[in-house]
C-alpha cells in the first residue's frame, strides 16, 4: 500500500512534467531549415519573384542576343543594374554552356570577351545569370538568391 501511494504521488508529479516536456519538444521541433518558404527558381518570372522577396527592385526591360550563348537573354533591371538571364529548356543545356565560361569570365568557349565592366556569372537550374557591373546592391541580392558566382571576378 505504501508503495502504491508513493507511486501515485510520483506519477502525479511526473505526469505534468512529462506533458510539459513533450509540449516543449513539439514546439521546438519546428525545422529551421524548412524550405517551404524558399521559392523554386525555374524561369525568369520565378527569378524575379525571388529577387523581390529578397528585397530587390526588379523590372523586365527587354531582350538581348549574345554571340556566346545559344539562348537570347531576357534583360531584367535589379536595383538599377541590368542583369541578363539566359533560360534553357533543360538544366543540362545550361550546365553545358556554363562550362564554356572561363573561371574569371574573360573567355567563353575560347573567345575573348571585352567587357565594359566586371562580369559576374551565376547559375541555378536551367538559368545562367550574367551581371556586368560593380554595384554591391545588385551583386549582394543576386548572391542571396542564386548563391556564389560560378565565374567572374
Amino acid at each position: 500500500m505504501l508503495i502504491k501511494k508513493l507511486w501515485n504521488r510520483r506519477f502525479c508529479f511526473l505526469l505534468p512534467v512529462a506533458v510539459l516536456l513533450v509540449f516543449t519538444m513539439v514546439l521546438g521541433c519546428g525545422n529551421d531549415d524548412d524550405d517551404s518558404d524558399e521559392q523554386i527558381i525555374e524561369d525568369v518570372a520565378s527569378l524575379m519573384d525571388s529577387l523581390r522577396v529578397a528585397g530587390a527592385t526588379v523590372a523586365q526591360s527587354g531582350e538581348l542576343e549574345q554571340p556566346f550563348f545559344s539562348e537570347k537573354a531576357q534583360i531584367i533591371t535589379v536595383n538599377g543594374g541590368d542583369v541578363q538571364v539566359f533560360e534553357y529548356a533543360k538544366a543540362d543545356a545550361a550546365e553545358d554552356e556554363a562550362a564554356k565560361v572561363a573561371s574569371d569570365g574573360s573567355t567563353i568557349d575560347n573567345n575573348i570577351v571585352q567587357w565594359v565592366a566586371t562580369p559576374h556569372f551565376y547559375k541555378t537550374g536551367n538559368l545562367i545569370v550574367l551581371y556586368v557591373g560593380e554595384s554591391e546592391d545588385v551583386m549582394n541580392v543576386l548572391e542571396t538568391v542564386l548563391g556564389s558566382q560560378f565565374a567572374g571576378r
